[in-house]
């Protein structure tokens, strides 16, 4: 009996989640169009929080200077590194890289404190000159981040819109090729951006990346002197407040920043940890949805928020299968007729595996040197590796009910 319960249950979320994701794969598809271009000139500045990152900066300013937009710098705020990561920065072109150090104990305080701290420079120091902040595009760049070389032409139509307070471009991994665990990590950005970023689009509940995201200075400043929190998922905090200050999130689908994939299972799901841990956090930023977000954008956020909830009860579902078919053996066993017919592994495949398909035409459409059948096969191993989330989930739930909080950097290599 309590088998069928949990059995039944776990049908139920999962149906409504497949209709859900489904229906966004549908509305993926649409394009956006863009407005006129406003002929006005923007300034970008990239900004990059470190701690400890010699291993990769150089590559990603070296990136950053080879842009052709000539109105574009590097912001370096180094957040209390005891490595090379100032000298590097200092190397670079000194009039495209700008180094801001700041020193413990103020430091390592979180990648939101060291964000607001870049930030307030900009305000205050008069880097910027007399430019107007609605002209001035921050970008928010990991230290492992390689940018297009297009990124700027591509991401710039989008702010022709003066409504448009933030544009997220999409995430590769460069090292996608170093193994299935690369691979998938890959697999995973690209679904994420392709289907559910660009279904939002029409929702109005574009979500920020730590990655890649680009924001209006203008649309900063109506967030307060300190745009970014102290959460553990501090762009997700950024993104929401922003739909909720009337500004419109954007994503684009022709750009991209590739980042490190993290090639050691045990590491990645310590970062996914820190990702669960912080949507937890962001639970209370529901009061605000629900007082300052339209309908349509505010019921897909909150579905969104609940979604460390929903991972946690996905999770039982194996364990409710092995208790339901345990019981239906067992039933059989002692009747003498066997209960167990093809639907007990149809079901759970159909259940389990249908969106697998869908993933694998999603992700072949950017990784072209795939055939079908192999990239079909690779979205079947993509749906078990989500699993990973199941640990990732306990182990956040665990560290939220413990009171710990501490930033669970993801080291390079």
């Amino acid at each position: 009996m309590i088998g069928e319960v949990l059995i039944w249950a776990s049908i139920a979320l999962i149906a409504m989640a497949g209709t859900y994701n489904f229906a966004l794969f549908l509305l993926s598809r649409r394009q956006v169009p863009h407005r006129p271009d406003s002929g006005e000139q923007r300034f970008y500045v990239f900004l990059l929080a470190c701690l400890n990152e010699e291993m990769v900066l150089a590559e990603s300013l070296a990136r950053i200077t080879a842009l052709p937009a000539g109105n574009c710098v590097a912001l370096v705020i180094d957040d209390g590194s005891d490595d090379r990561t100032p000298e590097i920065a200092r190397s670079a072109d000194p009039q495209r890289v700008w180094l801001h150090q700041r020193r413990l104990p103020e430091a390592r305080l979180g990648k939101g404190a060291a964000l607001n701290d870049g930030v307030r420079l900009l305000r205050a120091s008069g880097l910027l000159g007399d430019r107007d902040p609605s002209d001035v595009i921050v970008c928010v760049v990991d230290a492992d981040g390689r940018l297009d070389q297009h990124v700027i032409d591509a991401v710039d139509p989008f702010f022709n819109d003066p409504m448009t307070g933030a544009t997220q471009i999409g995430v590769r991994m460069y090292n996608r090729r170093e193994g299935l665990l690369a691979r998938l990590q890959d697999m995973e950005f690209v679904v994420y951006g392709d289907i559910f970023q660009s279904a939002r689009r029409f929702i109005g509940s574009v979500g920020m990346g730590g990655n890649g995201q680009f924001m209006r200075l203008s649309a900063l400043d109506t967030l307060g002197e300190d745009p970014w929190s102290d959460s553990l998922t501090e762009d997700l905090d950024l993104g929401v407040r922003l739909i909720a200050r009337g500004w419109t999130n954007q994503h684009c689908t022709t750009a991209a920043v590739s980042q490190q994939a993290v090639l050691n299972l045990r590491r990645l799901i310590r970062q996914r940890s820190r990702w669960f841990q912080g949507h937890l956090q962001s639970a209370n930023l529901v009061p605000l949805i629900l007082r300052d977000v339209p309908g349509r954008a505010a019921m897909d956020l909150i579905y969104h928020l609940s979604s460390p909830v929903l991972i946690l009860l996905t999770s039982l579902l194996p364990l409710s299968f092995l208790v339901a078919v345990f019981g239906t053996v067992a039933g059989s066993l002692m009747t003498g007729h066997a209960q167990v017919s093809t639907m007990w592994f149809l079901g759970p495949y159909l259940l389990s595996f249908t969106a697998a398909w869908i993933y694998g035409f999603v992700y072949r459409r950017r990784e072209r040197s795939l055939g079908a059948l192999h990239a079909a096969l690779l979205g079947h191993v993509f749906v078990i590796y989500g699993y990973i989330w199941f640990a990732s989930g306990w182990w956040g739930l665990w560290r939220t009910v413990t009171g710990k909080r501490t930033w669970l950097k993801t080291a390079r290599s």
